[in-house]
This record gives C-alpha cells, structure tokens and sequence, in this order.
C-alpha cells in the first residue's frame, strides 16, 4: 500500500476528532462560552452541515485542482479553524468556524477516497478506502474518549489546539509523499461535476447511504436513553456500548473493504445490508438484556461502517462507468448523503419516540434497513447499459 494512503488515514484521524470530540466536551464547551447545553449541541449539527455540502459541492467547484492541491488546502483549513475554535470567545464564531471546517472535512473525504482507490490497482482498491476510512473510526474509537479525558484534566481549548497540531502533521506528510502520485491531468470542470452529482444512478446509490445512517442514528442517537430507561443497564454499561461500537466500527472498515475486493460490491452491500436489519430486530427483541444490548452495540458499529466502505466503493465503480471524469465528485456524494442520513436518523427517532417511545427505535432503524436493502436489490438488478468502446 503507498504511504500516501496511510498519510490520509492519520488526516482523517485528525477530521475525525474535530468533528466528534464535542459530543464529550459539549458540557465543558457550554460552560466555557455561557451558553446552554442546547445551544452548545448545535456545533455538531454546524459541522455536519458544512460536510455534506463541502463533499459534492465544493469539490465540483474545484474539480480542476490537482488532488495534492486540494488535500493541502483542506488540511490547512482544518489547523487554522482548530486553533480559531480554541481562541473562540462567542459561541457564534465557534458555529462559524466550524461549519468552515466541515466544508474542508466533506472535500477531503471524497478527494482522498478517490485518490486512494486510483493508488493501488483495482483488485485493492476496497482496502486501500478503508484504510481511509479508518482513521475516521479510529477517532471515533480511541481519539473522542481520549479527547474528553484530556479535555475534563486540561480544558476543552486545549483540545481543539492538539488538532490543529495534528492537521500541521497532516499538511506535512501530504507534502513528502503526495508528489509524484499526483501525475495525473486535471479534472473535468463545475459543469461536469454537478452532472455527475445528478446523474440518476449516484444519486440512487446515495439514497442508499443515506437510508442506511437514517437506520443507524434513529437507534443511535438515542442509545444513552435506551439503555438507561428501556434496558435497565447502568452507566457502565452505556461506557461499554459505546466503547464497543467505536471498536468494531474499526473491524467493520476492515470487513468493509475485504468484502469489496472479495466478491462483487452489490453482493457485499446487500449482505452487509441484512446484517444492519438482523442487528436491529436484535436490539429490539433483546431490548431487556443489558449483556446482549452492548454486545449488539459493537455489531451495530461494525456493520454500519462495513457498509459505508461497501458504498463507497460501489459509488466509485459507478462513477467510472458513467462519470468517470468526476469520480471525486461521485466520492462527495456519498459522504453528504451519510451525513444528511445521520441528521435525518436523529429526526426520525425523535419522532418514534414520541409516537411509540423509546422501545420502538431498533424496530423503526430495522424498517429503513430493510427499505434501504430493497432499493439496493432493485439497482443491481437494472439492466446495466452498455458502455461505447
């Protein structure tokens, strides 16, 4: 594997925390800025929001980049948004930096997934995206409980300082060793990019992914009141869910990408697919056993990210075929599709738990998997149209 794809991965290690340390510093974050705790949540949904437009997108508007140029520019973007939100004195900045960073998060993501699986031939190409991607779980898995230790002993300023500490080591890594990689010519231009982001069969495969993080975070979003209210389990217990899923979110990203290179990726989606549906319907069947709720936990985590791999390199594939002059643009797509996906995931649940409460989560996200499952099957089984030679 070239080193340049392990440089994204430490990258998208340091997107990663940016983006989900706050979930544990929001308390602290609040506090420091005389906000509420509501308020303060909002820098979640900033940068999420700022993610799903920056990755089809933004990237579009600099399609005729060189990716060494694009991914520097991110890069830098994320060093200087870190420490602008640890000198942060308002909120308001805070939200606005942070919806800046997330535009730079979003173009990363899809610039380094295609840059990847064009580094390696096609037979690894699905390794090379999760090892991409595994720097994003890893953040999830290791770097936000650090980040929230570190940050209850020091303060939540310092936290956002070590980022940008990372993002410098990032800019660094991406100048030794993304240069003679980035050989290739220039990109097709804006209007060839927002085709490629209309174009019927991306957007069919982004309305899987987003159906797929609908499922997920309807469950998800809500897991600490789950356990605590509809299982019974104690505060360890919520520790070790969540412990579990950031973990085996890492082996889903590895599964991920085996499966892609192993057998053909609609068949490796659609098995992935029916996991995520049998993870769910088990979530609510064992709903009152705390043991078999964080265990299930850990393989929610890792089919989930098994299956954002799976689709992401489904995406790409099509994207060669019939847009192959924006395929970082087509990489973008499905980013803001599982971002938009998460927002959604939270709507729906709150809406389940108001309608039936709290117990019916897994049940409604095992709903959305099964429709999501549906949609795919019908897109592999289309006729696919031959291409001139």
């Amino acid at each position: 594997m070239p080193v340049a794809v392990y440089v994204f991965s430490v990258c998208t290690f340091a997107f990663g925390l940016s983006e989900f340390v706050v979930a544990g510093l929001v308390s602290a974050m609040a506090d420091g800025l005389g906000a509420s705790i509501e308020a303060a949540g909002a820098a979640v949904a900033a940068y999420a929001f700022g993610a799903a437009i920056g990755a089809p997108f933004l990237t579009a508007l600099l399609s005729q980049w060189k990716d060494r140029r694009i991914l520097l520019l991110a890069m830098a973007v994320l060093a200087l948004g870190s420490v602008l939100m640890s000198l942060s004195p308002t909120l308001p900045m805070l939200l606005a930096v942070r919806f800046v960073v997330g535009l730079a998060h979003g173009v990363f993501m899809a610039v380094a997934s295609d840059a990847a699986a064009r580094l390696v031939d096609e037979s690894r190409a699905g390794r090379a995206v999760s090892v991409v991607w595994i720097g994003l779980t890893l953040a999830l898995a290791l770097g936000v409980p650090l980040g929230t230790f570190l940050g209850s002993l020091w303060s939540w300023r310092a936290i956002f300082l070590a980022v940008g500490v990372l993002g410098l080591v990032g800019v660094a890594g991406l100048l030794r060793f993304m240069g003679a990689q980035d050989d290739r010519p220039p990109r097709a231009g804006i209007g060839a990019g927002l085709r490629a982001i209309l174009h019927p069969r991306m957007l069919a495969t982004a309305g899987v992914g987003a159906l797929v993080s609908v499922a997920t975070f309807c469950f998800f979003t809500f897991i600490s009141p789950y356990l605590l209210r509809v299982t019974g389990a104690d505060v360890q217990g919520l520790s070790a869910a969540m412990l579990l899923f950031g973990l085996c979110s890492i082996a889903g990203n590895l599964l991920g990408g085996y499966l892609a290179d192993a057998m053909d990726a609609d068949r490796g989606a659609l098995l992935a697919l029916a996991g995520l549906a049998a993870t769910l319907l088990g979530l609510y069947g064992l709903r009152h056993s705390a043991l078999a709720v964080v265990a299930l936990a850990g393989v929610l985590g890792m089919v989930f990210f098994c299956i954002v791999t799976l689709l992401t390199l489904r995406l790409l594939k099509l994207a060669q075929r019939y847009v192959p002059e924006s395929t970082a643009v087509a990489a973008g797509l499905n980013i803001a599709s599982f971002n938009l996906g998460t927002a959604l995931g939270g709507g729906l649940g709150s809406a389940v738990v108001a309608w039936g409460g709290l117990a019916c989560l897994p049940a409604a996200g095992a709903l959305v998997a099964m429709a999501a499952m549906g949609a795919l099957w019908l897109q592999a089984a289309r006729p696919r149209v031959r291409q001139p030679a």
